[in-house]
């Protein structure tokens, strides 16, 4: 966005209005699109388990010479471009963002543009690099939308105005073509980003989990029966007990994705979710602002690097925002109708919420409760409203003490308690603070235990990659947050978002674990729609500080055009960079073992996965049938003689296939031996990976 472009009275920009030629403003945008895949490539992410970091400035020319040196050339030609404007820029920025203020926005833009290191001064460099690129790119668009010619302008603000109206609109916004063709591109582009990226294939452990439990609620079952030997079927949270197997993790979710399972489309469930998410947004926002804000809002979101990676996997928070969407949306239309209706609508979706992740249930709770009560005397919510959304959230929410009656024994059970303490210890993975929180997971949990420093960690880690994966920009995605707060023009409503934030981050402050790099910010997920609100917030003022109150819209349509064409660099760099360089068989999880049974002729076969239990038999495990005697590939993990051994004794008629995993192969799945009998390979001891199989 074009925060600091100078007004069109300026004489700096005298000269640019003279000619009509795009010539140089489309020279500037090619710079800035060669400048992010540039600096893309100074960071290392990987598809493993990790934070990214950029490289140490002493390393760059060695580890990327070219890269380092389209960055420096960027730098010197921006600097050169700048240079020009910097009087009525340095004047436009001090008229509106003078003393602390621009201190106090420079500290955003600097203190989250690098992720946390264990060494100080590794942290200080990558600051001070990642602070430069961003003060590059900055530098690059401003120079970009300040040479864009009048006449492109005043076009450009004509259409601007029809698409994003300027006056204000107290009504609710109502469903219109823009953000139903939005839906459209984030319902595509997740479909592709699931099937081209993640390969329609679990990555993280709890997508494994979250996939069987889907599985066997499809088939009517609240659990399964045990597999024959469960060390060689053993996964990640999985409960074994004698007599039955079952996920420990809440049902919300996994009753959701076991519709994809009906349906025979798992992997477009969290698609079709996410557009759904857009259109919800747009009507959110729409209510709780004007028009115009609800129309950047969802062309942010449409881009956003979070959002879309988030609608490509299995994981649970796409379906969490949908929910809390739908019971936002509903309560915000009781408080302008009064309709219980509405309240028994909010109120079911709820309950789902807390159904799926409970503590963001617990959130949303709180906030609606506040929104609903709260506010304007005449929008606020009466008795009898407040009531139905309670009962109907109690009585979707209730559903869980059955089910752990059913499944735990005990219904204020949760199994996911019940199996972190048995596995890990009492109490590791509750709330609150002490020294026997957490798992310890290496790289993941930085201090044993949970404690105040633990929370500031957490925060600095989530912090950093929603200012990376908010929005995506080369200048960070939390610089348009900044520039709003510190404007002097916060709406009533701007402190609400600010207040649903702060709550989802410090309810999570009492928990002992960020995330993870999975995903971005991912137990954060629900301040996505308050965080795109606020940037959009924050583009709209910034648009309306650079027209000064002139007339035409020339200077507005700068800031639109800046801000447009960070999006595209998004959509056009970022994105495919993240979907090729981490989400591609992230954690070296897989799908070619189906490929391998495809081709062989696997059969009603026993396949040996040699490897590690994640990712090589958790990928191949996805596969099993929920019935252990089903005449088809039978995947057990080939952990040790003695499970094998087992595993060959509960299978003696079947042919057996060995199979290496990913870590061990280093090529993905390979075939190392089979068809081979019962007795062959129990004796079988290794050999080379064959693509044809061996005897």
């Amino acid at each position: 966005m074009t925060a600091l472009a100078p007004s069109p009275t300026s004489a700096a920009a005298e000269p640019i209005r003279r000619s009509d030629s795009l010539v140089r403003p489309l020279a500037w945008f090619a710079l800035a699109l060669i400048g992010e895949i540039a600096r893309l490539q100074l960071m290392r992410a990987g598809n493993l388990v990790g934070y990214q970091h950029y490289l140490r400035i002493d390393d760059l020319f060695a580890a990327e010479p070219v890269a380092t040196a389209i960055v420096m050339a960027q730098s010197v030609v921006a600097t050169l471009g700048l240079r020009r404007l910097w009087p009525s820029l340095r004047d436009w920025v001090s008229a509106r963002y003078g003393g602390w203020r621009i201190a106090a926005i420079a500290v955003a833009f600097i203190g989250l543009s690098a992720t946390l290191s264990r060494e100080p001064i590794v942290f200080g460099g990558e600051l001070v690099l990642a602070s430069l690129l961003h003060a590059i790119a900055l530098a690059t668009l401003v120079c970009a939308a300040a040479s864009i010619p009048t006449r492109a302008l005043d076009s450009a603000a004509a259409r601007a105005t029809t698409l994003l109206p300027r006056a204000p609109d107290e009504r609710p916004a109502r469903l219109d073509g823009a953000a139903i063709a939005l839906a459209i591109w984030v319902i595509v582009v997740c479909a592709v980003l699931a099937l081209v990226s993640y390969q329609a294939h679990p990555h993280v452990p709890d997508e494994v989990s979250y996939i069987y439990q889907a599985r066997y609620f499809a088939e009517g079952m609240l659990e399964m029966p045990p597999p024959p030997v469960p060390p060689a079927f053993d996964l990640d949270l999985m409960t074994y007990e004698a007599e039955r197997w079952y996920s420990p993790v809440p049902p919300g979710w996994p009753a959701v994705l076991s519709l994809g399972y009906l349906a025979g489309v798992p992997w477009l469930v969290n698609p079709l979710l996410n557009g759904a998410n857009l259109v919800l947004s747009y009507l959110v926002i729409g209510d709780v602002y004007d028009r115009r804000t609800a129309r950047w809002s969802t062309i942010l979101l449409a881009t956003s690097p979070w959002f879309l990676f988030m609608g490509m996997n299995f994981m649970t928070h796409t379906a969490a925002l949908f929910f809390t969407l739908v019971a936002a949306l509903s309560v915000a239309r009781m408080r302008r109708s009064g309709a219980l209706g509405w309240g028994v609508l909010g109120g079911a979706a709820l309950g789902v919420v807390s159904l799926i992740r409970p503590l963001e249930g617990l959130a949303v709770a709180v906030l609606l409760g506040l929104w609903g009560l709260g506010g304007r005397s005449r929008f606020r919510l009466a008795i009898p409203q407040v009531t139905v959304l309670a009962l109907a959230s109690m009585a979707v929410g209730a559903i869980v003490l059955p089910y752990n009656a059913t499944v735990a024994g005990d219904p204020t059970t949760f199994p996911l308690m019940a199996y972190t303490d048995a596995m890990y210890g009492k109490d590791v993975n509750a709330l609150g603070f002490g020294a026997n929180r957490g798992i310890g997971w290496p790289g993941l949990d930085p201090l044993p235990g949970h404690g105040l420093i633990d929370v500031i960690i957490n925060a600095g880690l989530n912090g950093y990659q929603v200012n990376v994966e908010l929005l995506g920009w080369a200048i960070g995605s939390l610089l348009p947050i900044a520039l709003l707060l510190f404007s002097r023009r916060m709406l009533r409503q701007d402190w609400w978002m600010l207040a649903c934030i702060a709550l989802i981050v410090g309810l999570h402050g009492f928990y002992w674990f960020s995330g993870g790099p999975d995903f971005g910010a991912r137990y954060w997920y629900l301040i996505i729609v308050p965080c795109i609100a606020l940037a959009a917030r924050g583009v709209v003022v910034v648009a309306d500080l650079a027209s000064d109150g002139a007339p035409d819209d020339r200077a507005s349509a700068r800031v639109a055009a800046g801000t447009l064409a960070l999006c595209a660099i998004v959509i056009a760099v970022f994105v495919p960079w993240r979907a090729v360089d981490k989400y591609y068989q992230y954690r070296r999880m897989e799908p070619g073992v189906e490929r391998l049974a495809r081709e062989h002729g696997f059969g009603e076969s026993l396949v040996l996965i040699r490897g590690r239990r994640h990712p090589d038999y958790a990928s191949a495990a996805t596969y099993n049938p929920l019935d252990w005697t089903a005449p088809q590939p039978i995947y057990a993990w080939d952990r040790s003689p003695e499970a094998r051994a087992e595993v060959l004794r509960a299978y003696p008629e079947r042919p057996v296939w060995i199979v290496a995993g990913p870590t061990e192969s280093g090529r993905g799945f390979q075939l190392l031996a089979g068809p081979l009998s019962a007795a062959e390979a129990l004796q079988w001891n290794g050999g080379a990976a064959t693509d044809a199989g061996t005897r």
